[in-house]
């Protein structure tokens, strides 16, 4: 569009940025017929078509703004490869842990802390891919190559095996067969690389806007978010691809070499013995590479890093996949009279990494209380805990989906037996796998009583509140079955805040039972069931722990391929897979390069361009609007926009989570100090919520949870009215979270806020009133507006001033 003067009064612009599950763009501006101005198929913005030649016309538009939608839901639920990503859940998780750390202390704020905290993230990402890659070679190289096509009754009951049976031909040999076998895990491999490859170009590699922040001024002042590489991490992403590839690669290769060459060595064979042993020397030292990549380097932050570690990119992948090839030739080697028995030694490996993940994530649980001990802040979600109980929740996910891979093909190979069992025709998977089914069915009883704990606590919560509900609509006569329902959304909302709980109980029991079952595994060498024979009492409990944990493990395996096969068929299901990644995916990869992709690094740079262009080429005034995780998507985007563009922009958040679940469980991005600055650096910032709302909540809550008048407004009552009356004759809904538009208050908050702005414009003072009082008339009484019952008044829209909070120092993002 081509540029326009300014007007007078400047021409307005509402920007709505919807939040998760999406919305189409003629639902967003109430108007079926809309015109792409700006975008792709993937994410875009919208306008009504009658709006679309706005700015060549801006006398139409006195006294109102012009409406346009950010659409950007096929970020997270497009095509049907989107259900893939069901496969990349453990490594999500552990990439939320990277963000979920402490605030920074202003005083004494511990770099070298911050950094020991990444390093130890990205150990524990690396572990789950190893053990990712470790389940696949469980299932192709030791079920499938080594016990299964080693048995003549279980190649005899799959034909499919049978040119792999003793005596069969040239792949008989159980080192041809290992060879072959990993091909699987290897071909895995290299689809997540291509995976990571494919979103790396789509995601990460969107610049922002040049001159968006100025490098050196938020090196010192500015919080992290505003910095201006923050939303830029393709060197980090690319280099821990390479990394995590390479472990992959190495994984197999070891899965491989570790039985050759016990084979060699007691064959009496020093030829290949020697070889065995240089190969696996080679192993070790290309692991150590890859632990060095992974540990030397984090995220930059402080301004885009366009380069790129060419020498990491691509000799670690190549260097382990000829290492791999090497291998796989020298597993080949004829080698007569060989023949496969047993398991492969799988205890020991899957030992070696649960026993890694428990230490690692203890450590990181000492590095976060050390900081939050430096920052204190009570509003975090688990004493500051929350990042090694995310970090151990990743990994358990991990743990049951490996196991669970493993369990279902045992027992589809093992027939009617049971596997590990004396008289089961195999081995079965590593003992460890059914200890760890085995702590399922306590871990969910305890889950099971914490629930109806919490249900009981709301139960008598909700009793209580409906005695109160009617006296908060002034004149009306009191309905039981009316405040009953009121008073239990209430309760079910606040059932948010008990999240914490739950993911304590799960983090707590998972890494306690775990510990319990990595020394049964080990101490016993046989399934729980066996390990307690001849302890009445004991057996008992253990057989039904084992049965049910594996039938729980395969159910949950068997229910996880159905919903991802639904997925990938259904649009529907896909929008409600959509919606985990929505909350899921808003972070970097700055732990996990396997993780789905973060989708704000294609958002906020589109949100900053479309701020910056449209106010640059107009001088009007913008208001960005955001709903729900949209809210989170606008508030990044004002952060990363330079001063002379944000004294023009005002921020409307609704159904908010930006302090209630953000501001708990990411504190050093979104906890009391940085929302504080951006209230400072952002005069011009309403938030409005409800108290039947499940997510949002006050933006600045003050002590005990109260809200700043500044800039929150709520609750808002819900449903607007309690009875029928001549205003409201019909039943009014309770919204919750939804339809924060059809409310009064919505309306008068955004014009209190462009007027704001245009009283700013006049006076250059950003929030001052004009001498006349116009803009101070309208915005006060915008901000102070009487509502229907139990409307809290805005306060004066002149938003005070607050001290800056200190925000975290530059460069330490681990």
């Amino acid at each position: 569009m081509p540029d326009h003067p300014p007007t007078d009064p400047p021409l307005a612009l509402e920007l709505l940025v919807h939040g998760v599950a999406g919305a189409a763009p003629a639902d967003l501006l109430g108007d079926p017929r809309t015109v792409r101005i700006t975008g792709d198929s993937t994410a875009a913005v919208f306008r009504r078509a009658d709006d679309a030649d706005a700015e060549a016309h801006p006398e139409r538009y006195a006294g109102r703004p012009v409406p346009e939608a950010y659409c950007w839901s096929r970020l997270t639920s497009g095509n049907g490869a989107r259900a893939l990503w069901l496969l990349l859940l453990p490594f999500m998780v552990v990439n939320l842990a990277h963000w979920a750390r402490p605030a920074q202390s202003a005083t004494d704020p511990a770099p070298r802390t911050v950094r020991t905290y990444g390093v130890l993230v990205r150990v524990v990402a690396l572990s789950l891919t190893v053990l990712l890659i470790a389940a696949a070679c469980e299932v192709s190289l030791d079920l499938v190559a080594w016990q299964c096509a080693g048995s003549a009754t279980c190649t005899g009951s799959h034909s499919w095996l049978g040119f792999l049976a003793p005596g069969a031909g040239w792949w008989a040999q159980p080192g041809r067969r290992l060879a072959l076998g990993a091909l699987v895990p290897a071909a895995l491999t290299c689809l997540l690389w291509y995976l990571a490859d494919r979103t790396w170009s789509a995601y990460e590699s969107q610049p922002p806007p040049a001159g968006t922040a100025d490098p050196d001024i938020a090196s010192d002042t500015a919080p992290a978010l505003g910095r201006p590489g923050f939303w830029y991490g393709r060197r980090i992403v690319a280099r821990l691809r390479a990394a995590h590839t390479a472990a992959g690669l190495l994984t197999v290769a070891v899965a491989v070499a570790v039985p050759t060459v016990r084979h060699d060595r007691r064959a009496d064979a020093p030829a290949l013995e020697a070889l065995g042993w240089c190969l696996q020397a080679l192993l070790a030292a290309a692991a150590l590479a890859v632990a060095w990549v992974v540990c030397r380097r984090g995220r930059s932050e402080d301004r885009p890093d366009h380069r790129l570690d060419r020498a990491a990119l691509t000799l670690l992948p190549a260097s382990a996949l000829a290492l791999l090839a090497a291998v796989l030739l020298y597993a080949c080697w004829s080698r007569p009279g060989w023949t496969s028995t047993g398991r492969l030694p799988g205890d020991f490996a899957f030992g070696v990494l649960m026993l890694g993940q428990g230490l690692c994530v203890l450590a990181l649980a000492g590095v976060a209380r050390s900081l939050q001990r430096r920052a204190p802040d009570r509003s975090v979600a688990l004493g500051g805990l929350g990042g090694p109980a995310v970090a151990m929740l990743g990994c358990a996910l991990g743990g049951v989906m490996s196991g669970g891979v493993a369990q279902r093909v045992a027992d589809w190979l093992d027939g009617a037996a049971t596997p590990g069992t004396p008289g089961a025709p195999l081995p079965g998977p590593p003992v460890l796998l059914s200890w760890q089914a085995a702590v399922l069915p306590p871990l969910l009883l305890v889950l099971a009583l914490l629930a109806a704990w919490f249900t009981v606590r709301g139960g008598r919560a909700r009793r209580r509140l409906a005695e109160s509900v009617a006296d908060e609509y002034p004149g009306e006569t009191p309905d039981r079955d009316r405040s009953r329902r009121i008073a239990g959304a209430r309760t079910a909302a606040a059932l948010t805040d008990s999240a914490p709980w739950f993911v304590a109980a799960v983090s707590g029991v998972t890494l306690v039972l775990g510990a319990g079952a990595l020394a049964g595994a080990w101490l016993s060498g046989e399934v729980p069931g066996e390990a307690a024979r001849g302890l009445p009492v004991l057996e008992t409990a253990a057989r039904a722990a084992q049965d049910a944990g594996a039938w729980l493990v395969g159910f949950g395996f068997v229910l996880f391929v159905a919903w991802g096969r639904r997925a990938y068929r259904d649009p529907a299901a896909r929008r409600t897979i959509g919606i985990l990644w929505d909350v899921g995916t808003f972070w970097p990869r700055a732990a996990h390069p396997f993780a789905p992709p973060c989708y704000a690094e294609r958002a906020v740079p589109d949100l900053t361009w479309r701020m910056a262009g449209w106010t640059e080429r107009t001088g009007g005034r913008l208001v960005i609007s955001g709903h729900s995780q949209g809210s989170v998507l606008a508030a990044a985007a004002v952060w990363q926009l330079p001063p002379p563009v944000r004294r023009r922009v005002a921020l409307l958040t609704y159904g908010s989570p930006l302090a209630r679940l953000y501001g708990r469980w990411f504190p050093a991005y979104f906890g009391p100090g940085p929302l504080a600055a951006l209230h400072q650096e952002l005069d011009c910032w309403r938030n409005l919520w409800r108290a039947t709302d499940p997510i949002g909540g006050p933006a600045l809550p003050g002590p005990h949870g109260t809200a700043l008048s500044a800039v929150d407004r709520g609750p808002l009552p819900d449903p607007i009215a309690y009875g029928r009356s001549a205003l409201y004759p019909l039943p009014a809904p309770i919204l919750g979270h939804a339809d924060y538009q059809a409310d009064p208050a919505f309306a008068a908050e955004r014009d209190a806020l462009l007027a704001l702005l245009d009283t700013a414009a006049r006076t250059g003072v950003p929030g001052q009133r004009p001498a006349d009082g116009s803009a101070g008339t309208a915005t006060g009484s915008a901000g102070t507006a009487t509502g229907p019952p139990g409307t809290t008044a805005a306060g004066p829209a002149g938003l005070s001033k607050e001290p800056r909070a200190p925000g975290g120092p530059p460069g330490t993002a681990g």
